[in-house]
C-alpha cells in the first residue's frame, strides 16, 4: 500500500511538471513576436549598450549584469523588491543585482531570462 501511494504521489508530480513546462511554452510562443525569448541565450546574442537602453519601461525591461543582457519583462510584476528592479533597466545593474538583499537562488532564477551578452564595442574597451 505504502508502495502505491509513493507511486502515485511521483506520478501527479510528474503530470504537475509536465503541465508547467507546456503552460510556460505557451506563454512564450503567444508573447515571441519574433523576440528572443528569456532562457535563449545559448546563443549569445550580442546586443550594444544602446540597444539595451532602447528597453527602459516597465512592458518593455533589460538590464545588464555582469555583460550578460537579460529580458526581466515578464518578472516585473514579480519582483519581491517591487519597483526597485525598474532603477536601472536599459541599463547596467550589475551593482544592485549583487546586493546583500538577493538570496543566492537568485543567481539560478537570472539565467532564465537571458538573451545575450553585451557587444564590445571600441568605445566600451
Amino acid at each position: 500500500p505504502q508502495t502505491l501511494v509513493a507511486a502515485s504521489a511521483a506520478v501527479l508530480f510528474l503530470a504537475f511538471l509536465l503541465l508547467l513546462v507546456k503552460s510556460n511554452r505557451g506563454k512564450e510562443e503567444k508573447e515571441g513576436g519574433g523576440r528572443t525569448q528569456p532562457g535563449e541565450g545559448d546563443r549569445k546574442t550580442a546586443y550594444t549598450k544602446a540597444e539595451v537602453a532602447k528597453h527602459n519601461k516597465t512592458d518593455d525591461a533589460w538590464i545588464i549584469i555582469d555583460n550578460k543582457v537579460y529580458d526581466v519583462t515578464s518578472y516585473v510584476e514579480e519582483h519581491p523588491g517591487g519597483d526597485a528592479i525598474l532603477r536601472h533597466v536599459g541599463g547596467d545593474a550589475t551593482e544592485g543585482f549583487h546586493g546583500p538583499q538577493h538570496p543566492t537562488r537568485v543567481y539560478d532564477i537570472i539565467e532564465d531570462f537571458s538573451i545575450g551578452v553585451v557587444a564590445e564595442t571600441a568605445k566600451d574597451q
